[in-house]
């Protein structure tokens, strides 16, 4: 056990101590944060510019009805220029684009001779509005020709907005659902990044000691079995490290974003609302999404994800060892890394085709239950609400296959950290498990 203890401590030393380690730790959030920072700060310039359009109206009624905004604003230039001159003056006054409503008897054939000319290809929002609202004025127009009274039209429509609630009483909305659903994909891919990058961490320092013949030395006093369960345990100590400063992190950023946008919070029927106190601060759908955000069960995530972590990371880490122990170079690896690389990609798969339609389907619930797919499908459904007694059989059959896979790791290390220049097979390893 004192030998287990100091290949534990020495793996978990060295690892925070390496300088990839302390500058990823460090600015992949940093990094992250600033780019965030930095598409909120260009999409509020975008939003402040008024995109100017030029219209050539020659039906006489469209553009007195077209509906300027911050963003979008409609400038007549003519109700008689040709195509040719209209392009002309809108180039020189370097407008967004140029709207060219041609006169033909009825609507829709208005319809089908519209045109608009912009210098780059447009975007998509943009398109959609102006579609939007010359659907509307020239179908109005068809209702005025038809002699349909249009304001009995519009009176009788029916609006719905479905009020959405919980069985426990608890009041959600579509912006919880697609944070719930955004959010556990990140926790999924997450871990997916986890798992390979510290699954590969363990297969190049077994495959680098094994190299080096270092390994023929520290055998001598050291049991397989507690030197492969050391280097294990010490790199998983190192990921938790890891994660822990992200968090610790990701709230210190969280506290300097709410200052700086001025969000303050509230309580309404026990769920989370945040305002903001600058009128110049994020848009009210921002603040929607981030409510939702600190309204999903974070407590639950959170927990779920650590164990999740080191579940999955143990299962995949004594793969990866013993990987590493049966082969002498890095093209060998590959072989045995396309399996695993196929079942995790796999449990991806699930989690983007399935939990997006039912969360609680049966395919998701049965992935979510294979040991070597349940921590990427899982921590995809949980943001979704999953109840506690899957999540305690998840994890349960979890660490049930991480003792039995370790067994087996320890029993293909043990023969294959001693095997050199020889080609490794699947039909060698089934072998060294019956020694």
């Amino acid at each position: 056990m004192e030998h287990f203890s100091i290949i534990t401590t020495r793996e978990f030393i060295n690892k925070i101590g390496n300088k990839s380690f302390i500058l990823m730790t460090i600015l992949l959030p940093i990094i992250l944060s600033a780019i965030g920072f930095l598409l909120a700060f260009l999409s509020s310039i975008n939003n402040d510019t008024s995109k100017i359009i030029s219209v050539v109206d020659k039906t006489g009624y469209i553009y007195e009805k077209l509906d300027s905004s911050n963003d979008i604003k409609y400038e007549l230039i003519g109700r008689s220029s040709s195509l040719e001159e209209a392009r002309s003056i809108s180039e020189s006054k370097s407008d967004y684009g140029l709207l060219y409503i041609d006169y033909f008897d009825t609507p829709d054939e208005i319809a089908e001779s519209i045109v608009f000319i912009t210098e780059d290809s447009p975007s998509f929002s943009v398109i959609d509005r102006i579609e939007s609202e010359l659907e509307v004025i020239l179908t109005n127009e068809n209702y005025r020709i038809e002699g349909i009274d249009i304001n009995l039209i519009n009176s009788s429509r029916v609006f719905i907005n479905l009020f959405q609630e919980s069985f426990d009483g608890e009041e959600t909305s579509r912006i919880d659902g697609l944070v719930s659903l955004i959010f556990g994909f990140f926790l999924g891919f997450l871990l997916y990044f986890f798992i390979f990058a510290y699954g590969s961490m363990i297969m190049m320092s077994v495959m680098e000691e094994k190299t080096n013949r270092i390994i023929e030395i520290i055998i001598s006093s050291v049991k397989p079995f507690n030197l492969m369960t050391g280097k294990i345990i010490g790199v998983s100590l190192a990921g938790l490290t890891q994660v822990f400063i992200w968090m610790v992190m990701f709230f210190a950023f969280s506290f300097i974003f709410s200052s700086i946008f001025g969000i303050s919070s509230s309580y309404d029927s026990g769920e989370l609302m945040l305002s903001s106190n600058n009128g110049d601060g994020l848009s009210s759908f921002a603040l929607e999404m981030i409510s939702a955000f600190m309204n999903l069960p974070l407590t639950n995530i959170f927990i779920a994800f650590i164990l999740y972590f080191i579940g999955g990371y143990l299962l995949y880490a004594a793969i990866f060892a013993s990987i590493g122990a049966a082969i002498d170079n890095q093209a060998d690896a590959q072989q045995f890394m396309i399996p695993i690389t196929l079942i995790v990609i796999i449990a991806l798969y699930v989690g983007i085709l399935t939990v997006p339609e039912d969360p609680n389907g049966i395919v998701a619930q049965i992935f979510s239950y294979i040991p070597f797919t349940s921590p990427i499908v899982m921590l995809m459904r949980i943001p979704n609400g999953v109840p506690l007694y899957e999540q305690i059989i998840s994890l349960s059959i979890l660490f049930s296959s991480v003792v039995f896979m370790i067994w087996i790791g320890a029993k293909i290390y043990r023969i294959g950290i001693l095997m050199y220049g020889k080609k490794v097979s699947y039909g060698e390893i089934i072998k060294w498990l019956k020694y």
